[in-house]
């Protein structure tokens, strides 16, 4: 493939692939670049109405758009799926958007319904991370985003396993990006806190509460600044350093 870089000034892509192509995240965040300098988007996901009505509004935008196959649950299908993808040219960007929130109530008392959050937030996107991250390195340019959570900067009792699955993506992310530098290949981990979206419809709404078009303008930002983490909204930084060093008997104590 070339190496040619296929961006604008400000560092935002002209193909992009979402790899969990019906999130309400990645959908806004795509809506976003298209209107900006996006032509050619690849959406990724189990073949559904969901993904076929996504593409179709994406291509309402004036977007090129396909859709491929793709299950976070089948890693020996993603050098597969993301293979067809760079086959057919150089991808700007890769958004790693998958996940599942679970129930913790019920994961708890049903292990395999715990093992299939972690599966699925973390295995898969390993698996999926490393495959795109190499496809990236091999045109010699890109970025991979990968929508991490606040969720992993300290496990809560009341959503430890879907934490525990965002800790262990967002470290593995950063040690990615690490692992990258000097590469041509940017990687840039996103923590949103709370986001108003079909994943949290019902729950009570936490404090900093964002939304799916909130975050998509931080990734935009995050993205023409080069930038390796991004919180959105931005002051959640400060409270989860508070948060992080809080003693453990007072962190128990937290109606959280």
């Amino acid at each position: 493939m070339s190496g040619a870089v296929v961006k604008d000034a400000f560092g935002l892509p002209q193909s992009l692939l979402v790899l969990g192509g019906t999130s309400e995240i990645a959908l806004a965040t795509v809506r976003r670049l298209v209107a900006r300098r996006t032509r050619t988007v690849w959406l990724a996901g189990r073949p559904s109405p969901a993904l076929d009505a996504a593409a179709g509004q994406l291509r309402g935008l004036g977007a090129e758009v396909r859709t491929v196959a793709f299950d976070a649950l089948d890693p020996e299908g993603h050098e597969a799926a993301l293979g067809k993808v760079f086959a057919e040219g150089d991808i700007d960007l890769v958004l790693l958007a998958f996940g599942i929130l679970g129930d913790q109530a019920h994961d708890e008392r049903e292990p395999l319904n715990a093992v299939r959050v972690a599966q699925t937030n973390y295995t898969g996107a390993v698996s999926a991370g490393l495959v795109a991250a190499r496809s990236l390195q091999a045109q010699g340019h890109g970025s991979l985003v990968v929508l991490s959570s606040v969720a992993g900067e300290r496990a809560r009792r009341a959503n430890f396993i879907y934490g525990s699955s965002k800790a262990g993506l967002d470290t593995f992310a950063q040690g990615l990006g690490d692992a990258l530098h000097g590469t041509g290949v940017h990687v840039m981990v996103v923590r949103p806190g709370f986001v108003r979206s079909r994943m949290t419809e019902g729950m009570a709404e936490a404090p900093l509460a964002t939304t799916p078009e909130a975050v998509a303008t931080a990734i935009e930002l995050g993205l023409r600044r080069r930038s390796e983490t991004v919180w959105v909204p931005g002051a959640l930084r400060v409270v989860m350093s508070a948060v992080r060093h809080l003693p453990r008997a007072v962190f128990r104590r937290l109606p959280v």
